[in-house]
């Protein structure tokens, strides 16, 4: 069970119902608990209550069900961000949302020929980079192409990152385990980008040859004590959207 998080009145209520929504507590087509209960959980009024509820229904997560009820909706356009992808796999050990499964999961050595990754990351550009990548996919229609851009001295400690295939655990556990370096992260921060041609194949998307389709991209800086040691880029299908910000 979350825990009661922190903020406003109505976004107290509407955070801890979207957090039961995205670890599967609730789930499509379930219902919410009562205003009433809500309303007792928070010594929160009707109105603050009404005002989560509609939140949520904007946010497209839910919806007003003849005969029951406010119900969990399918979502079939929404996506997990990567902080709370993360936040699931240390609360659950299930980094899914209800829905969402991974594939294509690959890893390689690489040149990085990206300025701004190279920056993050404490890099020259062009130097060797751990590529790993996978696609997210939503009731079985890719929605997300994950790239985690690892400093090459993280192999040292961990050289299973350069292993194909899904993880049977976190790389950052393994690499605290074996270093007792703890990693930690900066805030997420969301940004738009033209997709390069072979993310485009990744999330299935049909565009003419040379195409300039722009796309949201999450990123996530991951540091420990010697500097940043990852730096974690979800690029969403166009026509996606996510709603799990993080709380202050």
């Amino acid at each position: 069970m979350p825990k009661t998080p922190r903020g406003t009145p109505h976004t107290q209520i509407a955070d801890y119902l979207r957090e039961l929504i995205q670890d599967g507590a609730l789930s499509p087509g379930q219902e919410l608990p009562s205003m009433r209960e809500m309303g007792d959980r928070f010594s929160a009024s009707p109105g603050t209550v009404n005002k989560a509820f509609q939140l949520l229904k904007t946010e497209g997560l839910t919806y007003a069900k003849q005969g029951v009820g406010t119900v969990v909706a399918e979502r079939p356009r929404v996506a997990a961000t990567g902080a709370a992808r993360l936040k699931r796999l240390q609360q659950t050990g299930n980094p899914f949302a209800p829905g969402e499964t991974s594939a294509d999961h690959r890893a390689r050595l690489v040149s990085c020929a990206d300025a701004d990754v190279a920056e993050n990351l404490g890099i020259e550009l062009h130097d060797e980079i751990v590529l790993r990548t996978r696609t997210y996919l939503r009731n079985g229609k890719p929605a997300v192409v994950a790239l985690s851009c690892i400093h090459p001295r993280a192999s040292i400690s961990v050289p299973e990152i350069l292993e194909p295939g899904p993880s049977e655990r976190f790389w950052q556990e393994l690499y605290t385990e074996r270093t007792g370096k703890e990693i930690t992260r900066s805030p997420e921060r969301r940004t738009a980008r033209l997709a390069a041609t072979n993310e485009l194949e990744l999330l299935g998307v049909q565009a003419p040859p040379n195409a300039a389709v722009p796309v949201l991209v999450l990123i996530n800086v991951f540091h420990d004590e010697d500097g940043p040691i990852e730096v974690w880029e979800d690029v969403y299908t166009p026509g996606y959207w996510q709603v799990e910000g993080e709380r202050p």
